[in-house]
Protein backbone atom coordinates (compact mmCIF):
# COMPACT_ATOMS: atom_id res chain seq x y z
CA UNK A 1 0.00 0.00 0.00
CA UNK A 2 1.50 2.83 -0.61
CA UNK A 3 1.98 5.90 2.01
CA UNK A 4 -0.69 8.08 2.75
CA UNK A 5 -0.28 11.46 0.90
CA UNK A 6 1.15 14.71 3.32
CA UNK A 7 -2.46 16.89 4.41
CA UNK A 8 -0.33 20.23 2.54
CA UNK A 9 0.11 17.41 -0.93
CA UNK A 10 -3.97 16.92 -0.38
CA UNK A 11 -4.70 20.03 0.10
CA UNK A 12 -3.05 21.29 -3.01
CA UNK A 13 -4.89 18.46 -4.97
CA UNK A 14 -8.51 19.33 -3.60
CA UNK A 15 -7.59 23.15 -4.58
CA UNK A 16 -6.29 22.44 -7.68
CA UNK A 17 -9.32 20.32 -8.86
CA UNK A 18 -12.12 22.90 -7.62
CA UNK A 19 -10.27 25.63 -9.58
CA UNK A 20 -10.04 22.98 -12.82
CA UNK A 21 -13.89 22.04 -12.31
CA UNK A 22 -15.76 23.58 -9.28
CA UNK A 23 -19.06 21.96 -10.25
CA UNK A 24 -18.05 18.60 -9.59
CA UNK A 25 -15.11 19.43 -6.57
CA UNK A 26 -16.00 21.74 -3.50
CA UNK A 27 -13.93 24.23 -2.53
CA UNK A 28 -11.32 22.81 -0.08
CA UNK A 29 -12.29 23.88 3.52
CA UNK A 30 -11.02 26.89 4.99
CA UNK A 31 -10.74 28.56 1.76
CA UNK A 32 -12.36 32.39 1.59
CA UNK A 33 -14.88 32.15 -1.44
CA UNK A 34 -14.48 35.76 -2.66
CA UNK A 35 -10.84 34.90 -2.95
CA UNK A 36 -11.73 31.58 -4.53
CA UNK A 37 -14.07 33.25 -7.27
CA UNK A 38 -10.92 35.45 -8.46
CA UNK A 39 -8.43 32.31 -8.71
CA UNK A 40 -11.17 30.80 -10.76
CA UNK A 41 -12.19 33.90 -13.09
CA UNK A 42 -7.94 33.63 -13.70
CA UNK A 43 -7.70 29.94 -14.46
CA UNK A 44 -10.23 30.12 -17.07
CA UNK A 45 -9.43 33.70 -18.55
CA UNK A 46 -5.78 33.29 -18.86
CA UNK A 47 -5.93 29.32 -20.93
CA UNK A 48 -9.43 31.44 -22.63
CA UNK A 49 -6.99 34.15 -23.62
CA UNK A 50 -4.24 31.88 -25.16
CA UNK A 51 -7.08 29.47 -26.66
CA UNK A 52 -8.53 32.62 -28.54
CA UNK A 53 -5.43 33.44 -30.21
CA UNK A 54 -4.81 30.55 -31.73
CA UNK A 55 -8.24 29.20 -32.84
CA UNK A 56 -10.50 32.43 -33.15
CA UNK A 57 -12.50 31.14 -36.51
CA UNK A 58 -13.19 27.84 -34.33
CA UNK A 59 -14.58 30.60 -31.58
CA UNK A 60 -16.64 32.47 -33.70
CA UNK A 61 -18.18 28.73 -35.23
CA UNK A 62 -19.11 27.48 -32.34
CA UNK A 63 -20.64 30.97 -30.75
CA UNK A 64 -20.05 31.80 -26.65
CA UNK A 65 -22.09 29.04 -24.97
CA UNK A 66 -20.48 26.37 -26.94
CA UNK A 67 -16.93 27.67 -26.99
CA UNK A 68 -17.02 28.40 -22.93
CA UNK A 69 -18.95 24.24 -22.34
CA UNK A 70 -15.22 23.09 -24.68
CA UNK A 71 -12.91 25.44 -22.74
CA UNK A 72 -14.40 24.30 -19.30
CA UNK A 73 -14.41 20.24 -20.34
CA UNK A 74 -10.39 20.96 -21.53
CA UNK A 75 -9.23 22.87 -18.19
CA UNK A 76 -11.36 20.00 -16.16
CA UNK A 77 -10.11 16.81 -17.94
CA UNK A 78 -6.93 17.44 -19.69
CA UNK A 79 -3.26 16.85 -18.10
CA UNK A 80 -1.12 18.89 -20.44
CA UNK A 81 2.85 17.50 -20.52
CA UNK A 82 4.22 20.49 -21.53
CA UNK A 83 4.08 23.54 -18.66
CA UNK A 84 5.06 26.78 -21.10
CA UNK A 85 1.64 28.88 -21.85
CA UNK A 86 2.74 28.75 -25.70
CA UNK A 87 2.13 24.97 -25.82
CA UNK A 88 -1.52 25.31 -24.84
CA UNK A 89 -2.92 25.12 -28.57
CA UNK A 90 -1.39 22.35 -29.12
CA UNK A 91 -2.33 20.52 -26.23
CA UNK A 92 -6.00 21.68 -26.78
CA UNK A 93 -5.81 19.77 -30.62
CA UNK A 94 -4.69 16.95 -28.50
CA UNK A 95 -7.21 16.78 -25.73
CA UNK A 96 -10.13 17.43 -28.79
CA UNK A 97 -8.33 14.35 -30.82
CA UNK A 98 -7.86 11.61 -27.91
CA UNK A 99 -10.61 13.15 -24.80
CA UNK A 100 -13.34 15.16 -26.02
CA UNK A 101 -16.03 12.61 -26.73
CA UNK A 102 -18.59 15.30 -29.70
CA UNK A 103 -21.71 16.22 -28.75
CA UNK A 104 -24.38 16.61 -31.13
CA UNK A 105 -24.56 19.79 -31.15
CA UNK A 106 -21.00 20.41 -31.97
CA UNK A 107 -19.99 19.90 -36.21
CA UNK A 108 -18.67 17.33 -37.55
CA UNK A 109 -15.21 19.48 -38.66
CA UNK A 110 -14.28 20.82 -34.81
CA UNK A 111 -11.21 18.83 -35.13
CA UNK A 112 -10.00 19.43 -38.23
CA UNK A 113 -10.52 22.91 -37.96
CA UNK A 114 -8.69 22.97 -34.62
CA UNK A 115 -5.82 21.32 -36.17
CA UNK A 116 -5.83 23.97 -39.43
CA UNK A 117 -5.58 27.01 -37.29
CA UNK A 118 -3.25 25.38 -35.01
CA UNK A 119 -0.37 24.79 -37.68
CA UNK A 120 -0.20 28.44 -38.07
CA UNK A 121 0.98 29.09 -35.03
CA UNK A 122 3.51 26.12 -35.47
CA UNK A 123 4.60 27.03 -38.18
CA UNK A 124 5.18 30.60 -37.57
CA UNK A 125 6.65 29.79 -34.31
CA UNK A 126 9.15 26.71 -35.77
CA UNK A 127 12.69 27.01 -35.25
CA UNK A 128 13.73 25.86 -39.01
CA UNK A 129 15.78 28.59 -40.21
CA UNK A 130 16.73 28.98 -43.77
CA UNK A 131 20.50 28.39 -45.03
CA UNK A 132 20.85 30.43 -48.24
CA UNK A 133 24.60 29.62 -48.70
CA UNK A 134 23.14 25.67 -49.48
CA UNK A 135 20.48 27.28 -52.12
CA UNK A 136 20.77 28.04 -55.66
CA UNK A 137 17.38 30.01 -56.29
CA UNK A 138 17.72 30.34 -59.37
CA UNK A 139 18.79 26.84 -60.05
CA UNK A 140 17.09 23.87 -62.52
CA UNK A 141 14.64 22.24 -60.85
CA UNK A 142 14.44 19.48 -62.84
CA UNK A 143 18.18 18.52 -62.83
CA UNK A 144 18.57 19.18 -59.29
CA UNK A 145 17.61 18.61 -55.82
CA UNK A 146 14.72 21.68 -55.30
CA UNK A 147 14.92 22.72 -51.53
CA UNK A 148 11.66 23.04 -49.91
CA UNK A 149 10.53 25.85 -46.80
CA UNK A 150 12.27 25.07 -43.71
CA UNK A 151 8.75 25.18 -42.20
CA UNK A 152 5.71 23.61 -44.07
CA UNK A 153 3.19 21.32 -43.60
CA UNK A 154 1.53 19.15 -46.45
CA UNK A 155 -2.16 18.66 -45.00
CA UNK A 156 -4.97 16.49 -46.05
CA UNK A 157 -8.62 16.55 -44.32
CA UNK A 158 -11.93 15.35 -45.09
CA UNK A 159 -13.32 19.07 -44.72
CA UNK A 160 -12.56 22.30 -46.48
CA UNK A 161 -11.28 23.74 -43.38
CA UNK A 162 -10.14 26.81 -45.31
CA UNK A 163 -13.42 27.88 -46.37
CA UNK A 164 -15.34 27.18 -42.73
CA UNK A 165 -16.89 30.49 -41.69
CA UNK A 166 -19.46 31.12 -39.42
CA UNK A 167 -23.46 30.56 -40.53
CA UNK A 168 -21.58 28.97 -43.72
CA UNK A 169 -22.51 25.41 -44.80
CA UNK A 170 -19.64 23.12 -46.06
CA UNK A 171 -19.59 19.89 -47.19
CA UNK A 172 -17.01 16.79 -46.85
CA UNK A 173 -14.52 16.32 -49.67
CA UNK A 174 -11.25 15.98 -49.73
CA UNK A 175 -9.10 19.10 -49.26
CA UNK A 176 -5.49 18.88 -49.63
CA UNK A 177 -3.38 22.24 -48.38
CA UNK A 178 0.21 23.16 -48.38
CA UNK A 179 0.75 25.77 -45.11
CA UNK A 180 4.60 27.13 -44.93
CA UNK A 181 6.45 29.82 -43.61
CA UNK A 182 8.23 31.89 -46.72
CA UNK A 183 11.08 33.57 -47.08
CA UNK A 184 9.54 36.82 -45.63
CA UNK A 185 8.58 35.10 -42.69
CA UNK A 186 4.93 35.34 -44.14
CA UNK A 187 2.64 31.99 -43.60
CA UNK A 188 1.18 31.55 -47.03
CA UNK A 189 -1.57 28.93 -47.57
CA UNK A 190 -1.90 27.09 -51.08
CA UNK A 191 -4.86 24.76 -51.95
CA UNK A 192 -2.94 21.57 -54.33
CA UNK A 193 -4.26 18.60 -55.61
CA UNK A 194 -3.11 14.84 -54.85
CA UNK A 195 -0.41 15.31 -57.68
CA UNK A 196 1.25 18.12 -56.16
CA UNK A 197 1.38 16.65 -52.65
CA UNK A 198 3.06 13.79 -53.58
CA UNK A 199 5.54 15.87 -55.51
CA UNK A 200 5.93 18.06 -52.31
CA UNK A 201 6.35 14.88 -50.33
CA UNK A 202 8.92 13.41 -52.36
CA UNK A 203 10.79 16.65 -52.66
CA UNK A 204 10.97 17.88 -48.54
CA UNK A 205 13.18 15.07 -48.40
CA UNK A 206 16.35 16.60 -50.86
CA UNK A 207 16.96 13.17 -52.09
CA UNK A 208 15.49 13.23 -55.44
CA UNK A 209 16.13 15.85 -58.56
CA UNK A 210 12.79 17.38 -59.32
CA UNK A 211 13.38 14.54 -62.46
CA UNK A 212 13.78 11.72 -60.60
CA UNK A 213 10.75 12.71 -58.22
CA UNK A 214 8.78 12.87 -61.14
CA UNK A 215 9.62 9.86 -62.62
CA UNK A 216 8.74 8.40 -59.32
CA UNK A 217 4.90 9.60 -59.45
CA UNK A 218 4.69 8.63 -62.93
CA UNK A 219 5.88 4.96 -62.44
CA UNK A 220 3.38 4.89 -59.19
CA UNK A 221 0.37 6.55 -61.68
CA UNK A 222 1.13 3.80 -64.71
CA UNK A 223 0.51 6.97 -66.29
CA UNK A 224 0.86 6.10 -70.11
CA UNK A 225 2.96 9.60 -70.94
CA UNK A 226 5.69 9.63 -68.74
CA UNK A 227 7.04 12.55 -70.62
CA UNK A 228 3.71 14.44 -69.58
CA UNK A 229 4.09 14.01 -65.94
CA UNK A 230 7.53 15.19 -66.48
CA UNK A 231 6.32 18.54 -68.44
CA UNK A 232 3.02 19.51 -66.13
CA UNK A 233 5.44 18.35 -63.01
CA UNK A 234 8.12 21.12 -64.33
CA UNK A 235 5.02 23.81 -64.46
CA UNK A 236 3.97 22.78 -61.07
CA UNK A 237 7.85 23.52 -59.57
CA UNK A 238 8.04 26.18 -61.25
CA UNK A 239 4.72 27.93 -59.50
CA UNK A 240 5.68 26.68 -56.22
CA UNK A 241 8.86 28.58 -56.45
CA UNK A 242 7.50 31.55 -57.40
CA UNK A 243 5.06 31.28 -54.85
CA UNK A 244 7.86 30.41 -51.77
CA UNK A 245 6.64 26.67 -51.06
CA UNK A 246 9.79 25.93 -52.83
CA UNK A 247 13.02 28.24 -52.68
CA UNK A 248 15.58 26.86 -55.36
CA UNK A 249 17.74 23.96 -55.61
CA UNK A 250 20.67 22.57 -53.56
CA UNK A 251 24.02 24.18 -54.70
CA UNK A 252 26.75 21.93 -56.34
CA UNK A 253 28.92 19.70 -53.98
CA UNK A 254 26.05 19.87 -50.99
Amino acid sequence: MPAPLPEFQRYQYAFAAHLRDPRNNARPQGTDAARMRVYRRLVYGNIDGFLLTCFPVLRKVLGARRWERLVRAFVAVHRSRSPYFRDIPNEFVGFLQDEWVPLPDYPEFMLELAHYEWVELALATSMGVLDWERIDVDGDLLARRPVAAPALANLCYRWPVHRIRPRTRVTPGETRLLVFRDAGERIRFIEINAFTARLMSLLEREEHTGREALAIIAAESRHPVPDAVIQGGAAAMQDLRSRGALLGVLREGR
